[in-house]
């Protein structure tokens, strides 16, 4: 996946979630929109080499959002709109190799008793596959961890899953490590312990996990190597 033109600067402060202000290049100081709900534990540190995009579109409140944050000397992608187009980018073009073998790939298909939109739909080789992807930033000690929040959106999309296999199709909860310095994929259970509980319930129920690092840089993100998870 290619990325727009990035401008480069330094992180001064996110804040309010979905805001950080920013120190560019030449000194000019410009608060960007921050796609990432999550704590970004690890990733908002001040000081930090960042890259912006911009938009023209004289519609929008916040000209520039932030893309990526440098740390320890990797590129991480903070847009959780990423995650679920690099997957279907991966699906379609042979990467995930788990996914291969469907006719059809849908988008944000409406399923489970709780209401939710599943990320990807594949079907068409008489078992649908239900893939929920999710994006993960955290890495400590070489082991990249989700969520970096307390989710019950996440949690409820375990308990889905676990109904889909249930009813006799394929669930799949997909990591997408949005950095280089992970080795393999964890529960954050320090920060959500019953997302690890579901987790691992899941996981017994018959939930499959897959786990793909990216190679994240100003100019491309693509998925590159699978990774082991841990439970």
């Amino acid at each position: 996946m290619l990325l727009p033109p990035l401008i480069s600067g330094k992180l001064i402060l996110r804040y309010k979630r979905f805001l950080a202000d920013v120190e560019l290049d030449d000194g000019t100081v410009v608060t960007a929109h921050c796609p990432n709900s999550g704590s970004m534990k690890g990733c908002n540190l001040p000081d930090s080499p960042v890259m912006l995009s911009r938009s023209d579109n004289p519609a929008r409140k916040l000209a520039f959002t932030w893309e990526l944050v440098q740390i320890n000397g990797f590129w991480v992608g903070l847009n959780t709109m990423l995650p679920n187009q690099l997957t279907e980018e991966g699906v379609k073009d042979g990467t995930i190799s788990e996914l291969q073998g469907y006719a059809k790939l849908r988008r944000e298909v409406p399923y489970g008793s709780e209401r939710s939109r599943i990320d990807l739909l594949l079907s068409g080789n008489g078992v649908d596959c239900y893939v929920e992807v999710k994006n993960v930033t955290l890495v400590e000690n070489a082991q990249a961890l989700f969520p970096d929040a307390v989710t019950t959106r996440g949690q409820k999309h375990l308990r889905e899953l676990m109904e889909v296999v249930a009813g006799g199709g394929r669930g799949v909860v997909f990591f997408t490590v949005q950095r280089g310095d992970g080795l393999s994929v964890a529960p954050a259970d320090n920060i959500d312990p019953e997302y690890g509980r579901l987790l691992r319930q899941a996981v017994k129920s018959g939930v499959e996990t897959i786990a793909y690092r990216a190679e994240v840089t100003p100019k491309e993100i693509k998925l590159t190597e699978k990774l082991g998870v841990v439970l």
